[in-house]
């Protein structure tokens, strides 16, 4: 292989990266770029899916130009994606017919509702591995056939393209000649049955949902096609797929069952790898595949933050309490602890293992005394708080001991975090040398789908820590006031 290069699309809610690696997994550049969120009525998020593409394409070209590769010295690229968030387009032009509904939205909260007093909470978990909650793609794809005029007879028709945002971006790379997904994707959707590995005629029919809208689906390191030549002077295999939280478990090495890692992004997400079988979750968490590679497919536990990461953002953009992320850690120790103030971000709701979709932001114990660093280190703490609530119910149901918490993402590299999360779970915390996990994730992803490497083991050795945080106090007294906050946020805004 003459090539030198792998590109890691990396496909996020609020940017879109490129992240150019050479061929030992080694990071070279990067380069993102940030989109707006739309937001039409509360508790609603959108993207322009125009944007999404222009942003990728706009970073792949130029991190490649940036560091002087040509289109030939790329061995593939890979796709990592923020899940869930889903796009109908046009087959024949190629153009959205509305703005993709992203992961965050709630609108289709009364939608869910109706289907869990149908009967439909059991069918959900048992098939797709899924709870019933407007969180996945299901009710935003039957939400978009229901109110856009006349798009569910064009559907019917075979007009129209559906997919997460993986598969736009593989649509619109090859130029409409892949229609595809990969299973770690597909399962993100609740219309997916894990246990066959098929679209599920009987969830897809209750939610007059077309099979012909979805993609075909694929193994996650798998030759999915070319971009267009023009794209990049000339065509790339497209070789690696697979959503953000699973390429992070793959970029984490976390190949052995019981091995567990969390991604401090927007919101935050922790997965456990259960094998080649699927640990059916009695708290709330949920059952995904974790990927799809050389014929086998790898089951998961997860359980999912909405607001993790974000609660960074709207201290800085929504309060204006801070002007970088960065100054969160030295603000947060510039006090000895919380002031007995708990934040609990719950801004479109609690994920796992809550699943409460009308709470609500909540701040407690607030008094004269309280200042801006007291918010700020309440803000940073819950983020580790909702770690733990999600960690506590990966243990009881897998019932296998956590030696360590591998850790990825933006927030992961605020030290006061890390070492606050390592009390909060009395666990040591690895943090890897290198950070970029997701997109690294899909560049391995993509190198044994061209053969770069022969197999899992030969990237597991790979992996090594930059920092390990071990515990240095206990928190639970200070956990379980964090459970009466989360308590007094619960259905806020039930209807």
């Amino acid at each position: 292989m003459n090539a030198k290069y792998l590109l890691a699309l990396d496909q996020g809610t609020t940017s879109s990266r490129a992240l150019l690696f050479d061929l030992e997994g080694g990071l070279l550049g990067c380069r993102g770029q940030e989109f707006p969120q739309v937001y039409p009525q509360p508790g609603w998020v959108e993207h322009d899916p125009e944007v999404i593409w222009e942003t990728q394409i706009a970073t792949a070209k130029k991190v490649l130009a940036d560091f002087n590769v040509n289109a030939g010295d790329v061995a593939a690229i890979g796709i990592t994606n923020q899940r869930e968030t889903v796009v109908l387009w046009d087959r024949r032009t190629g153009k959205p017919v509305y703005n993709a509904i992203v992961w965050q939205c709630r609108r289709t909260a009364p939608l869910c509702e109706n289907l869990r007093n149908a009967g439909w909470v059991d069918v959900i978990r048992e098939k797709t591995g899924l709870v019933l909650d407007a969180y996945f793609s299901a009710t935003k794809i039957a939400w978009m056939l229901d109110n856009v005029p006349g798009l569910r007879a064009r559907a019917e028709k075979g007009e129209i393209a559906c997919g997460n945002i993986d598969t736009w971006l593989l649509w619109k790379l090859t130029g409409g000649r892949v229609h595809a997904t990969d299973y770690s994707n597909a399962s993100r959707t609740m219309l997916f049955n894990i246990n066959n590995l098929e679209w599920d005629s009987e969830i897809l029919a209750e939610l007059n949902i077309p099979a012909a809208v979805l993609p075909v689906v694929m193994p996650s390191s798998h030759l999915f096609g070319e971009t267009e030549a023009d794209l990049f002077g000339q065509a790339i295999p497209i070789a690696g797929d697979a959503g953000d939280q699973q390429a992070a478990l793959f970029g984490q090495a976390c190949f052995s069952p019981g091995m567990v890692k969390n991604t401090y992004g927007t919101g935050c997400f922790l997965l456990m790898n259960t094998g080649d079988t699927r640990a059916r979750s009695e708290h709330n968490l949920l059952n995904t595949i974790a990927w799809g590679v050389k014929g086998k497919i790898t089951y998961a536990l997860e359980g999912s933050v909405f607001v993790g990461g974000a609660v960074v953002q709207w201290l800085r953009d929504g309060l204006r309490l801070i002007e970088t992320a960065a100054e969160t850690e030295e603000l947060a120790t510039r006090v000895t602890d919380n002031g007995g103030v708990y934040l609990v971000p719950a801004f479109v709701g609690l994920g796992a293992p809550h699943w409460d979709m009308y709470a609500r932001g909540t701040i407690v114990g607030i008094t004269r005394g309280t200042s801006r660093e007291h918010i700020i280190r309440a803000g940073l703490e819950a983020i580790a708080y909702q770690t733990r609530d999600v960690l506590e119910s990966m243990r009881a149901d897998s019932g296998v001991p956590l030696k360590a918490l591998r850790v990825d993402g933006g927030a992961a590299r605020n030290n006061f975090l890390m070492q606050f999360q390592s009390d909060c779970i009395q666990t040591p915390v690895e943090r890897p040398a290198n950070t970029e996990t997701t997109a690294l994730g899909a560049a391995y992803l993509a190198g044994l789908g061209v053969g770069v490497w022969s197999g899992i083991d030969e990237i597991g050795g790979r992996w090594s820590y930059e920092r390990r945080f071990s515990s240095e106090r206990n928190l639970d007294r200070e956990y379980r006031d964090w459970q009466r906050a989360v308590a007094r946020s619960a259905r806020w805004a039930e209807m």
